[in-house]
């Protein structure tokens, strides 16, 4: 009988370890090395203060500490820490900016709903 994936399964690059092209998940990944390319994640990603991303990433909550040149997109929330530095835009339902962090960009903030996170829909105008 197989095992199903629950979400539980976790990637890892390490420090000094450099990887290229597209890594795809159902569970978290965590990345302190050098990756170049798409990272695609079920569940959530946390970029360690020696990692960077060169590429875009996906997930359902994303924690920098480290870099990252691309575009960042979480279902749930970006949590921007204290020496992270992010060149690129933004698109989650809730951002967490520490002091001291580095973000050049645009940001889109919306809920599943579409509307602002945290709000209700606007009225459509007639």
């Amino acid at each position: 009988m197989a095992d199903k994936n629950n979400g539980s399964d976790l990637t890892l690059i390490a420090a000094n370890t450099s990887f290229e092209g597209k890594i795809k998940t159902e569970g978290s990944i965590r990345i302190d090395g050098k990756f170049i390319g798409e990272v695609n994640v079920k569940a959530n990603a946390a970029i360690g203060i020696t990692g960077s991303i060169e590429g875009n990433l996906s997930a359902r909550t994303v924690s920098i500490a480290g870099k990252i040149t691309g575009t960042v997109t979480a279902a749930e929330k970006v949590v921007l820490e204290a020496k992270s530095v992010l060149h690129g835009d933004i698109r989650a339902a809730k951002l967490v900016v520490d002091e001291g962090a580095i973000f050049h960009g645009n940001c889109d903030m919306k809920s599943a709903a579409g509307g602002p996170s945290g709000s209700p829909p606007l009225p459509k105008k007639e």
